[in-house]
């Protein structure tokens, strides 16, 4: 398993362009779309879709090898909408379809793996329950300006 715990950070470039460290995985560039930034990467909403759908391929990967399947490939497709509540764009909701290479009958108790996969995928379901997310906020100094 995994290190229960992670870390990256991230610095900005120039206008809304970030760099994000994942340290020994490499870097990532993020931007806003025109008109904020000049969409030279991923926006935080396609890189919350992408992390959404790439889980829920892992785990159906999992699910399926869980009782010695072969599904083949897998492929995913996340779509994602931005609508206004309260005057501000959030994401109320993603779709997510995967497609798998091998026949739904060729696969050993998947309707078992249909049942538990999504269960699985730590992103959806932390997605799905809401996250907390603290906030801390420092000056050049390192003052503490904000917390929550």
């Amino acid at each position: 398993m995994e290190n229960p715990s992670f870390e990256i950070t991230m610095r900005l470039l120039d206008n809304y362009k970030f760099e994000i460290d994942f340290g020994q995985f490499g870097q990532l560039i993020s931007d806003e779309p025109e008109p904020l930034g000049d969409g030279e990467g991923p926006n935080p909403s396609r890189m919350l879709a992408a992390a959404t759908a790439n889980c829920m391929a892992a785990s159906l990967l999992f699910a399926i090898r869980k009782y010695k399947g072969d599904p083949g490939s897998i492929s995913a497709t996340a779509r994602g909408e931005l609508a206004r509540i309260d005057g501000r764009w959030r994401i109320p909701q993603l779709a997510v379809e995967l497609q798998l290479g091998a026949s739904a009958e060729s696969l050993p108790q998947f309707d078992r793996v249909l049942e538990q996969f999504e269960n699985f995928c730590v992103v959806t379901q932390s997605v799905r329950a809401g996250i907390e997310v603290a906030v801390t906020v420092r000056d050049s100094s390192g003052e503490v300006v904000k917390q929550t």
